[in-house]
């Protein structure tokens, strides 16, 4: 039996790139809309586990998607990088004198607006998938309209590259989880890196005792991100992202920030997908 793995988007898009490089061509798609009917998916077990994109290296943390993680009690199993390649594309036929209108995924839109810029009377409307939105202009054969997608999308899709690698800074990449409603538990040996929830005291210096323990216990912080707790006004909860050399160093400081802090959650304990 195929494993279901959930994606935001449909065949095509970056999501199933990643899909298919982490778990092989072996599997089932479902696909999804937003990352709020992902996470659906995984918690009433029709899929098997769930792809989610969580920050950009041009457009930084996608924030909504911390949120989801820990209010629906989900675990990170692991992790993937993607280069990402942003192509404009339309019908056959089509060049960008006579594009109309752009639609795309937000951030698509935003990690190519340099290019954009130099046509100012093009359109840009907000979508909610690279490849869906390459999908209807073919299936509806819409005419002065252009998707900005994956490479693959077109292929998919049959239709034509008028402007590729348009993504404003070439070296572009994408970080993505892997959910999953249980946590899967690897060996020791393996894991080197952990995500982390927890809540400082509103108290001087709080914050930097917490990041000093983690650096006297041999963690690196590489990751670091401060959302509001909804419940409470003005507190926030800190989401950071380590990775260590040796699970020891990581028990010991896991022992003492459940002391110090409010609230703390390991979200996913895995392997660091880039070299420490």
């Amino acid at each position: 039996m195929n494993l279901k793995i959930a994606i935001q988007g449909i065949k095509g898009s970056n999501h199933h790139q990643v899909a298919q490089d982490f778990f092989g061509n072996g599997i089932e798609l479902v696909e999804c809309f937003s990352f709020d009917t992902l996470i659906e998916h995984l918690c009433n077990g029709s899929a098997d586990k769930g792809i989610m994109a969580i920050e950009n290296s041009i457009a930084g943390s996608i924030i909504p998607n911390y949120n989801l993680v820990y209010h629906n009690n989900m675990h990170i199993i692991g992790e993937h990088y993607l280069s990402i390649h942003h192509n404009l594309m339309a019908l056959r036929g089509s060049t960008l004198e006579n594009i109309q209108e752009v639609h795309s995924h937000p951030m698509a839109l935003l990690q190519c607006k340099e290019f954009l810029k130099q046509y100012p009377h093009i359109k840009l409307v907000e979508d909610v998938d690279t490849a869906e939105t390459a999908k209807r202009i073919q299936d509806g054969q819409l005419k002065n309209i252009a998707a900005i997608a994956p490479k693959v999308a077109a292929d998919l899709y049959d239709l034509e590259v008028i402007a590729p690698e348009i993504q404003t800074i070439k070296n572009n990449a994408t970080r993505f989880i892997i959910l999953k409603k249980k946590n899967k538990v690897l060996p020791r040996e393996e894991i080197n890196k952990a995500s982390l929830r927890f809540i400082t005291d509103h108290k001087r210096g709080s914050l930097a005792t917490v990041l000093n323990v983690m650096s006297d216990c041999n963690l690196n912080l590489t990751k670091i991100q401060s959302l509001p707790v909804i419940e409470t006004p003005w507190k926030y909860a800190f989401f950071v992202d380590i990775t260590f050399e040796s699970y020891d160093h990581f028990a010991k400081a896991k022992a003492l920030l459940e002391i110090m802090s409010e609230d703390f959650q390991v979200l996913g304990e895995y392997k660091n997908a880039l070299l420490i």
